[in-house]
């Protein structure tokens, strides 16, 4: 008997038909002996539907500005993963199976007052483990918590894979199951690379730098917090039969594991190509070769929560003058054009240029770290296609890439044909 948490996605429970799949997915491990919670999301859609609502009641209402209180923003958002559910939990007990719905404020999961971005800060399990030990199957709304002021808190897109993975830290589970439209982590998109193979395992760090780097699988929080707490984590398609052979395997579920790179006895150099589009450059040209400047550009960007990532500094011949490049989500550019104009004179630059429309690929692997010639084998793979490199930013496991929109999935297919992850 194991300890387990399954989380399903959107289009896991997009309608009453999916959320009855779900039903015998879970119906399987309970008869399975297992000690169950699953963490639901709002059905496939709801949430986009919500946000709209929040959005246009000030305008309908006669306001002059589309302004609202994040409060009430929760209130509402929150309530699509409340009707999943109580739907599934219904679905369950139709089958004959002790289920009960849970909300985050029930449980409660402790969140920081951010109102719609939320942290959680602490989850008494305590009252889900009896339940579990006792043989029900505790339904949890996922996507939020509760405040310090006592209120409804969501966590952001994606946060309930954060939530479930939360939850199993916190009951200490054997595994936590994520469920979603695809049948787990591949080398790269299949839909840009055809030859592109399911991992059986991946570590937490490859995980993490893939979810942060264009990888839709995972939100980036779930894998920080499955990796700070060890929290092994399957990815599993919600879309196979629940009845099929080896879809209640304990230890080997179909699917990818997540787990701590010692589980992982053959590293490979490379395991993954991710990408990211709508990237933008945003270079500053002459600026002043001091102590400081750096401070003054990102201070006043980071205060604006505009998110930089590559950054180029090129050295200054004779000390006095250099030029910075970085770059910044497509949608903020114009929001930071304006931050870097605001403070031109305490930054002191010459010439500010900007370029949207751009792409970042990213090579990733732990297996990079002791082997050379990794960049290398990239630079000259794309080299011989005719890419050009805007820019480049390295780790210990991965190398990114900015290039061209045009060249992204020719830049993916070349890459993953590189390092060999196209071949069985």
């Amino acid at each position: 008997m194991a300890r387990i948490v399954m989380k399903f996605g959107g289009t896991s429970v997009a309608d009453l038909d999916r959320i009855h799949n779900v039903a015998r997915h879970v119906k399987r491990e309970v008869d399975a002996g297992h000690e169950v919670a699953v963490v639901v999301s709002a059905m496939s859609g709801k949430t986009n539907e919500l946000v709209a609502w929040v959005q246009n009641m000030p305008k309908v209402a006669g306001g002059n500005a589309p302004f609202y209180d994040a409060r009430e923003y929760d209130a509402i958002v929150a309530s699509g993963e409340q009707v999943t559910s109580g739907l599934l939990a219904i679905a369950l007990q139709s089958m004959g199976i002790n289920a009960r719905s849970w909300q985050g404020w029930q449980i409660p999961i402790r969140t920081d007052n951010a109102h719609g971005a939320a942290r959680i800060l602490d989850i008494e399990g305590a009252d889900i483990i009896r339940r579990m030990g006792e043989g029900q199957v505790a339904v949890v709304a996922g996507f939020q918590g509760l405040g310090p002021d006592n209120r409804l808190a969501t966590l952001g897109r994606g946060g309930s894979d954060t939530s479930a993975v939360a939850i199993a830290a916190a009951v200490k589970a054997d595994r936590c199951d994520i469920y979603t439209d695809v049948d787990g982590v591949y080398t790269t998109d299949p839909r840009i690379e055809p030859k592109a193979r399911r991992l059986k395992k991946i570590a937490f760090e490859e995980m993490l730098e893939m979810a942060s780097l264009g990888a839709k699988v995972l939100q980036v929080r779930s894998v920080e917090l499955a990796m700070v707490h060890k929290v092994r984590t399957f990815v599993r398609s919600s879309f196979e039969d629940p009845d099929a052979p080896g879809m209640g395997d304990l230890l080997n579920p179909p699917g990818t594991l997540i787990c701590d790179e010692e589980e992982i006895v053959e590293q490979e150099v490379v395991t993954g190509i991710a990408y990211a589009k709508d990237e933008a450059q945003i270079s500053l040209r002459r600026l002043a070769d001091r102590p400081g400047v750096s401070a003054a550009i990102f201070g006043p960007l980071a205060e604006a929560h505009i998110n930089v990532d590559m950054i180029v500094q090129n050295i200054s011949e004779d000390g006095s003058k250099t030029d910075m490049t970085f770059t910044v989500p497509s949608g903020d550019v114009d929001k930071a054009l304006r931050v870097l104009g605001d403070n031109k004179e305490k930054i002191g630059y010459d010439v500010i240029q900007s370029e949207a429309g751009l792409v970042k690929v990213s090579v990733i692997g732990i297996g990079m770290r002791s082997h050379a010639g990794v960049a290398a084998s990239a630079f000259r793979a794309l080299a011989d296609k005719g890419i050009n490199i805007k820019a480049i930013t390295t780790s210990e496991i991965k190398i990114s890439i900015l290039i061209d929109g045009p060249y992204a999935e020719l830049a993916v297919r070349t890459l993953h044909s590189a390092y060999g992850l196209d071949k069985s």
